[in-house]
């Protein structure tokens, strides 16, 4: 397995971050990796993307894999790898994205919703594929999938929670995506930080329960 695939295995929780402030960024960051959560996906839609990637990358060396979402093109994947971005996930399937960050030796991940586009993404070189929004099919619609497609990592996003995180786990994700529900952007603008970590290791045990259980 690649050193980054396997990394965010080992974490199991990617945090994604979506639109976070400058001034921000390094507490949430420590925040996440205090609470065992050492995987983030900084937005591409988010101000100065390739600035904060090369901050956290920066302040947090190998203790953090960090990488990009909301990548909607070869050129965004290409810039945001020279950036710092060691990961690539796109909520849709663009296979020039995915020929660009196997060029560029990135992991990448497209969404996708169906099983053939879950085939169409792994067979164009993806090295897992985001089930993208999870919250609209739920943990059985992922376990479905896993079924006849075992062979690709799948990870679910959107509607995440330590509600049913475990249940994706049990379903079969190699991991989890989640913003709002693990991010409390309005705790982090009180300085509230430890709130985040205290979200943070939730989710780290409830995925790690899941696995136990599995």
């Amino acid at each position: 397995m690649n050193e980054t695939l396997s990394r965010l295995a080992d974490t199991g929780v990617v945090a994604v971050l979506r639109g976070v402030e400058a001034d921000q960024l390094i507490g949430i960051t420590e925040a996440l990796r205090e609470g065992g959560v050492t995987a983030v996906e900084i937005t591409a839609d988010t101000p100065d993307v390739a600035g904060k990637l090369g901050e956290v990358t920066g302040s947090f060396g190998d203790e953090v894999v960090v990488g990009t979402g909301t990548v909607l093109d070869s050129e965004t994947a290409r810039t945001t790898l020279m950036a710092g971005a060691e990961f690539v996930v796109s909520p849709s399937l663009h296979e020039d994205v995915i020929e660009t960050c196997n060029r560029y030796g990135a992991v990448t991940a497209p969404g996708v919703m169906t099983p053939t586009e879950a085939v169409r993404g792994y067979e164009a070189g993806a090295d897992f594929v985001k089930v993208f929004p999870a919250k609209t099919v739920g943990p059985a619609h992922l376990g479905a999938m896993k079924g006849p497609l075992g062979q690709i990592p799948m990870m679910p996003t959107g509607g995440v929670s330590p509600d049913n995180a475990g249940d994706y786990v049990e379903a079969g994700a190699f991991a989890v995506g989640a913003g709002g529900a693990l991010v409390d952007y309005d705790a982090a603008e009180r300085g509230d930080y430890d709130k985040i970590t205290e979200t943070a290791r939730e989710f780290t045990r409830v995925v790690e329960e899941a696995r136990s259980d599995g």
